[in-house]
């Protein structure tokens, strides 16, 4: 068992944060976080912090170190509700994070009521096909036309006409992902509590979306993910992923590198 947190010797250098806890009281057993550190609650008021104690003032994004906090994060949310920290964020001392958890405690409870007992599903969606625009060349018989009309005759094409026919592309590739996000979230929102679209990264991207789901919906929410995806044929291919911590649906103010906590452990030291 882990030394408690009341006792400030225990606990020298700096402290690694994995989340904001809505159950102080409740003790973390056998749990290892960076560096194989122990992981303990530091508790304020209705709150906690869960962290782990670090030798060092900054934690480069390795892939061990992303493993331990991930796997920190997995292990919590399968027992309450947390908020889950960014990657990299570490307090100075024990008073450091007590002083956190004062400072925000009305915007870490609110939110930890908000996302109670829910989870975070992602679903992606890709067109997968050869040649994304030759498939909307079959798809779209104006953008055909265009092509045939700016690319098709027997001069080469000016610069601005293939720049022209990429805008046309460009629009009609917005225009069906926002009508495939419609009528996907149309499906989705009879069992989701919230729907977030995130940045797309690649042009057969499709969508690529955040899910806030209550525990006890996961089954109405695979069922859902079924229904929606017969509405797109072969050509298209889903990916669910989850449950994980709420990241998407929470806003913390505490960055790596850039938070009070974080400068905290120079001064600290």
């Amino acid at each position: 068992m882990p030394a408690s947190s009341s006792n400030p010797s225990a606990r020298r250098g700096g402290k690694y944060l994995y989340a904001i806890a809505s159950e102080p009281d409740s003790e973390i057993h056998d749990l290892l976080g960076l560096d194989r550190q122990a992981v303990y609650k530091v508790t304020g008021g209705p709150i906690a912090a869960v962290v782990s104690d670090i030798a060092r003032e900054r934690v480069r994004p390795e892939r061990a170190h992303l493993a331990a906090h991930k796997n920190v994060l997995a292990r919590l949310m399968q027992e309450s509700t947390v908020l889950p920290m960014a990657f990299g964020i570490i307090a100075g001392t024990l008073q450091d994070v007590r002083r956190m958890l004062a400072v925000h405690e009305g915007e870490f409870v609110e939110q930890l009521e908000r996302v109670a007992g829910k989870v975070e599903m992602g679903l992606r969606v890709t067109w997968q096909v050869p040649n994304i625009f030759e498939y909307f060349i079959d798809c779209h018989q104006e953008l055909r036309e265009a092509r045939d009309r700016l690319l098709g005759g027997l001069r080469e094409p000016r610069q601005e006409e293939k720049l022209e026919l990429g805008r046309f592309f460009d629009q009609l590739l917005e225009e069906d992902r926002e009508a495939h996000f419609l009528k996907t979230q149309e499906v989705l929102d009879a069992c989701c509590d919230s729907v977030k679209r995130l940045p797309l990264r690649q042009v057969q991207e499709v969508m690529n979306l955040s899910l806030l789901v209550e525990r006890g919906r996961l089954k109405e929410f695979d069922d859902a993910i079924v229904t929606a995806a017969r509405l797109f044929d072969d050509n298209y291919a889903f990916d669910v992923n989850g449950p994980w911590a709420p990241h998407n649906f929470v806003e913390m103010n505490l960055e790596p590198g850039r938070s009070d906590l974080a400068e905290s452990y120079a001064a600290g030291r």
